[in-house]
């Protein structure tokens, strides 16, 4: 659990080649890295990020200053910048229109102390989606980064397809073999996550954040999370879904293709 009051950050998200491939699998189930630049100036808040985003399996790489950052955007390519708006030898929003002169698209959260409108339009004018106000819940953070690689990576499509599954997010149903299977909330939830991370170990941990975010601290064991996957399998297997949740002993699941 953490919270980040009292920072000004903002989140660049865009769509490049990551230089590791082992990570995140996009929808054809080639595996494709989700690397984060953090660049951020202030120690502590930079590492409880980084930790954070290596619990949810991410990579990452850290700058302190605009200078860094600009440098370690010429070389290297990534999927996601944490920017802090105020770095020394420059600003966030600086950064933000060097990178919009690049013609790259990126996908953009500004994440500020600051909750004015004429705050909010001059974030929005650069380029950006969505706007989150500080204070906020470090899970409300991982929500909207994935909600944005999420929309990305489906390119603006509501329905995920793999095998015989079709999966579709605006009416949440699934259609195996274009029969209708149906799933409760959770189950749902759950193999939305699967389906976006297929082929990629998932603990769980990161599955019972994702799911059940805030709420995870009162659960005393996983057993809400072995019920659900009980369940999803059961489903899975009865209407010869062609793919399957696969145990990773003592760590976690696993999506895989059968």
């Amino acid at each position: 659990m953490l919270y980040l009051p009292g920072y000004s950050i903002c989140i660049t998200l865009f769509n490049l080649q990551a230089r590791y491939s082992h990570f995140f699998p996009d929808f054809t189930g080639k595996m494709q890295a989700m690397k984060i630049l953090i660049v951020e100036d202030e120690p502590e808040l930079q590492k409880a990020i980084a930790d954070s985003l290596a619990r949810e399996h991410f990579v990452t790489e850290t700058a302190g200053t605009f200078d860094v950052a600009m440098e370690k955007l010429g070389v290297y390519n990534y999927d996601c910048i944490l920017l802090d708006i105020m770095l020394p030898g420059g600003d966030g929003l600086q950064l933000l229109q060097e990178l919009k002169k690049t013609g790259k698209q990126e996908n953009i959260i500004i994440i500020s102390a600051k909750d004015s409108l004429d705050d909010k339009l001059a974030g929005l004018e650069l380029g950006a989606d969505d706007y989150l106000t500080k204070p906020f819940h470090i899970a409300e953070l991982n929500a909207r980064i994935k909600a944005v690689l999420r929309r990305k990576t489906l390119d603006g499509k509501n329905t995920i397809e793999t095998a015989n599954l079709q999966l579709n997010l605006t009416e949440r149903q699934l259609l195996v073999n274009n029969q209708l299977v149906p799933l409760n909330r959770k189950e749902f939830d759950i193999l939305n996550y699967f389906l976006l991370n297929k082929n990629r170990l998932i603990t769980k941990n990161a599955l019972a954040e994702h799911v059940w975010g805030d709420h995870i601290d009162q659960a005393d064991n996983f057993d809400f999370i072995y019920y659900q996957i009980k369940n999803l399998r059961k489903k899975l297997q009865s209407c010869q879904a062609g793919v399957e949740i696969e145990s990773i002993y003592g760590v976690g699941y696993k999506m895989i293709e059968i």
